[in-house]
């Protein structure tokens, strides 16, 4: 047969050609004796399906040619398809890839029926086994299985071609926010049956302790066998057969004799229910057996009995009404693009566990099966999502019945391959594709088929939060201001859950008000959590050199967020494409190595089992679990005072119910006032092994203010050498090589950018460095004191600045006004930068810590004594912006290996940044490859620093963190150690 006769139907192009041969997806177990074709295949790949053949090369599967340095390289679009055509027309210039290799059909699966499964594939698979037609499919997240009984002979070999087109009508609705790619990007798996086998499992297991599972029963040689029958066992106990509805099957055969359906009931006593808390599994084993008592087939599940519900406008799991504290995931790795492992997907999770995410949507389709196994065995609600996203042409294609097949084959198909995990609580249309036809008869194939589970789907949800007649049985809007979320809980029209499917966009320094969110929510009836937007940056370990993927050769040269040298994190336009959208797509709350972002110690805490409060005296402990006591954690009580005095003892955590809280004593007496705030602090660990984390693990570590700080009187003048200052009237100090002067401006992040706040801050020239603004008016000396007031010249008008120094024993006292303008309304910082000698290399501070903390993200960070190396405060996000710093620092030293350096006291707990990089310098760089360490430290001391917001895509911070025009004062006091 001719190379091309496959090719030449062009399904590629065409939204009629469905899906051939392809068998219908199951929830059959069929891991268990298959044969695994991954590895070395041969590989050619064509600039279209059309081209003449090419050398034979050699590649791995599963994988993407696009992250092996191929000659067609990844692309990263958000909503942009990649090429111009309209739907449901692709390009002629279209990447094919032909795989092909021998496979050794064992011998003993003769009589057998045998199945290719080839796991995932982007976009078009076209499957051809000893040069002959054997079908094709185009949802490129689920497996296509194909039946190669009569093209296969056991005990000989088969040659077997995938052959992969990288566009088709079927890219159109998979435009999801990602890197494209193109490939095997799963495994692929061929497995034997016996020709009667089991054909699906349901698996309903509720709460109560009730048990069905519905078996359908195929026979690929003809009727079905007299005789046959099923079983099942629960933890080795078998289940009662459900005779009435055998006896209805039997009647039912009269009619179709290809296919039988059987049932079995039981309920479990005493049964230990499923939830993310608590995830409790049984072994469910389900055997098909010949007349003659013989096994013909068998499956494994491992089942949780739990039940979901929506009652009025709570979603409640087996009663409760929960928080969903989830994040929104995608399947990817650095090195392998879409290709994961397990042990991937178990890292992914194990760390989300660790840092408080009870729930994962799977944005924006169904991930690896692997996935769903470990969300059941750790505990993670699922929102399991369709492939379907159609954002450049979401109008059009929604209502547009060429693409009515597509719609619902893609979600059905989902729907019965995860239906019987207990993780699974909803059911995903989709994602970002207006809302059509097209969904309500999704929807209603899954009403009809599953009516255990609620739908979501945003587009839906978004014409009208309480519309009960839309196919979205809870509002999930994007990225809606809480305000606008609170404002619809308490209106009275609110009929449906309101759990945001992405809110919180982590891009860059992000992430802020997520605390003022969660309290919103938590003290709002009507509203249950979201998915923050997103787990991962999507940065891809790229060659500087050639501009490549380093590809599966790259692993081990990345650690921590930092690239080795010689390779960087690529995002959107690095692999030189045209059209591309940047670095959104560096938008997670981990970096590409899974390293933790500074906002998963703010979420841990938002999310922590274990709250404090200390009201009028009391000291509370309050569980916040949902099902779970607190005699799974062990804890530690620490008491710290503001003049570095620590106290440490053990803590015996009350047992109390979920939900309720319990006072207990004080574990220390309370210092005199005179020894200024006083803080305790709770470390709550894992008691004991957890699957997700060993015994010790960090849980989270809330902390109250037993005392505040006692105003005490400003350091005296000392009598001595007076304060010196140079020609430009700029504090001479023989540790700092630049002088303190008035900043304004940081280095934009990405919500800066996207958010246009940048673009303002340039428009008033506060980017510019401080010396070409300035304008000193007036130089007097009072006392021992120098007053210097200068001016800033800036767009909206001058910027009145006045510093005021004191000498003071082994230092200077420093004291700063700034008058803002009425036109500079939102500006990013009010205070004071300079840069120090080379050699003091590491920070010691009091306040905050110890990572990263801004004004609204600092609930993760606690009040302490902290070091850290200068090297260490820096954070690397993938296009270098403001990072660093620290909210609430009382007073800091930077010092060098003996002990030499400079402290700082601050008047007032302030934003404190050091790092090696000046704030131009950041901004310049579009990679952390291109900066430059300054061999001494940039230290900025803030009396007001702007929020972070997330407006990169969705709400700016709140009114309250922005930094307001008028007058602001600050002082420190600078000395040499």
């Amino acid at each position: 047969m001719p190379r091309d006769h496959l090719l030449s139907l062009r399904p590629w192009a065409s939204p009629e050609i469905t899906s051939w041969r392809r068998l219908p997806m199951n929830a059959v177990d069929r891991r268990s004796g298959a044969l695994c074709l991954d590895g070395s295949w041969h590989f050619r790949l064509l600039p279209s399906p059309d081209s003449s053949p090419g050398e034979w090369t050699v590649t791995d599967v599963p994988g993407a040619w696009t992250m092996d340095g191929a000659d067609d390289p990844p692309q990263y679009t958000n909503v942009r398809m990649p090429f111009g055509d309209f739907p449901p027309e692709s390009p002629t210039a279209n990447p094919t890839g032909v795989y092909e290799r021998s496979v050794d059909i064992p011998a003993e699966w003769a009589g057998r029926r045998i199945v290719l499964q080839v796991g995932a594939v982007e976009s078009v698979l076209l499957v051809q086994v000893n040069g002959t037609p054997a079908g094709l499919s185009k949802d490129s997240h689920l497996a296509a299985e194909f039946d190669l009984t009569d093209l296969v002979r056991p005990g000989e070999q088969a040659t077997v071609r995938l052959t992969v087109v990288k566009w088709s009508d079927a890219s159109h609705i998979e435009d999801q926010d990602q890197w494209w790619q193109a490939g095997l990007t799963r495994s692929v798996l061929l497995y034997a049956t016996d020709p009667l086998h089991l054909a699906d499992v349901t698996v309903r297991a509720r709460q109560d302790g009730r048990l069905r599972v519905d078996c359908t029963v195929r026979d690929t040689t003809g009727p079905l066998p007299e005789g046959w029958y099923v079983t099942a066992a629960l933890d080795g106990q078998l289940l009662a057969q459900d005779t009435e509805f055998d006896r209805r099957n039997a009647q039912d055969m009269r009619v179709s004799d290809f296919l039988g359906e059987a049932r079995l009931r039981t309920v479990v006593p005493d049964v230990r229910t499923w939830t993310a808390e608590t995830p409790e599994l049984y072994g469910l084993v389900v055997r098909l057996h010949r007349a003659d008592g013989s096994v013909a087939d068998a499956s494994h599940h491992r089942v949780g009995f739990r039940d979901v519900a929506i009652v009025g406008r709570d979603l409640l799991v087996n009663g409760e009404r929960i928080f969903v504290r989830g994040v929104n995931r995608h399947d990817f790795h650095p090195l392998t693009g879409r290709t994961v492992t397990a042990e991937d997907m178990r890292a992914d999770l194990v760390l989300l566990k660790r840092f408080g995410f009870n729930a994962v949507r799977t944005s924006h389709y169904p991930n690896d099966p692997a996935l769903y196994d470990l969300a059941d065995e750790l505990g993670l609600y699922v929102v399991d999502e369709a492939n379907i996203e159609s954002h450049d042409h979401a109008h059009e294609i929604a209502d547009d019945p060429r693409y009515l097949p597509a719609f619902v084959d893609r979600v059905s198909r989902m729907v019965l391959r995860d239906k019987n995990h207990p993780s699974v609580i909803i059911w995903s249309l989709g994602n970002e594709s207006d809302y059509g036809a097209n969904h309500d008869a999704a929807a209603g194939w899954v009403r009809r088929h599953d009516p255990t589970r609620p739908i979501q789907y945003e587009g839906a949800a978004k014409l009208d939060w309480a519309d009960p007649a839309l196919a979205s049985d809870i509002a999930c809007p994007m990225y809606a201001p809480i305000e606008d979320c609170v404002a619809h809980a308490l209106s009275g029209r609110q009929t449906k859950p309101l759990i945001q499917c992405e809110y919180s966009h982590a891009m860059g320094n992000s992430n802020g008000t997520l605390a003022d969110t969660w309290a919103a929510i938590e003290s709002t009836p009507g509203l249950q959590g979201g998915f923050i937007w997103e787990f991962w940056d999507h940065g891809i370990l790229q060659r500087v050199n050639d501009g490549r993927p380093a590809g599966r050769g790259g692993a081990g040269l990345y650690d921590s967020g930092v690239t080795a040298p010689g390779h960087r994190w690529a995002y959107g336009g690095d692999f030189g494409e045209a059209v591309h959208d940047g670095a959104f797509i560096a938008d997670g709350v981990v970096f590409p190595d899974r390293t933790p972002k500074p906002v998963m110690y703010e979420h841990r805490e938002i999310a922590g089992p274990v709250r404090l409060t200390y009201d009028d005296g009391v000291l509370r402990i309050h569980n916040r679990q949902h099902f779970r006591g607190l005699r799974w954690l062990a804890a530690e009580w620490r008491l710290v005072q503001a003049d570095g005095t620590a106290r440490s003892a053990p803590a015996a955590l009350p047992d109390v119910l979920p939900g309720g809280s319990a006072e207990v004593p004080l574990p220390f007496p309370l210092p005199e006032p005179a020894a200024g705030e006083v803080w305790l602090t709770l470390r709550v660990t894992t008691a004991d092994d957890e699957a997700w984390a060993p015994l010790g693990t960090e849980v989270c570590v809330p902390q109250v203010l037993l005392s505040p700080a006692v105003a005490g009187a400003p350091p005296r003048p000392a009598s001595g050498p007076a304060v010196t200052l140079d020609e430009d009237a700029l504090l001479v100090h023989p540790l700092l090589t630049s002088a303190p002067v008035l900043s304004l401006w940081r280095a934009p992040t990405d919500n800066d950018e996207l958010g246009g706040m940048a673009a303002r801050w340039h428009d008033w020239g506060l980017d510019a460095p401080a010396r070409t603004v300035r304008k000193v008016v007036d130089v007097r000396e009072e006392g021992s004191r120098v007053v210097v007031l200068s001016e800033y010249a800036t767009g909206a008008g001058p910027v009145r600045h006045e510093q005021v120094f004191t000498p003071v024993t082994g230092g200077v006292r420093v004291e700063e006004r700034a008058e803002l303008p009425a036109g500079l309304d939102d500006v990013a910082r009010v205070g004071t930068v300079f840069e120090t000698v080379p050699g003091l290399d590491v920070l010691d501070w009091y306040g905050q810590g110890p990572w990263e903390s801004y004004p609204d993200r600092s609930a993760g960070a606690f009040v302490g004594h902290h070091s850290l190396p200068v090297d260490e405060l820096f954070t690397p996000y993938l296009r270098p912006q403001e990072s660093g710093g620290r909210h609430g620092v009382r007073r800091f030293t930077l010092s060098a290996p003996d002990a030499t350096g400079l402290a700082v006291e601050l008047g007032a707990p302030a934003q404190v940044s050091v790092n090696r990089y000046r704030a131009q310098d950041l901004a310049a760089a579009a990679h952390h490859d291109e900066l430059v360490p300054r061999p001494g430290c940039v230290v900025h001391l803030d009396a007001a620093h702007r929020g972070l917001g997330t407006a990169s895509c969705g709400p700016d911070t709140s009114a309250g963190y922005l930094v307001a025009p008028g007058t602001h004062r600050w002082e420190w006091t600078l000395r040499v150690l």
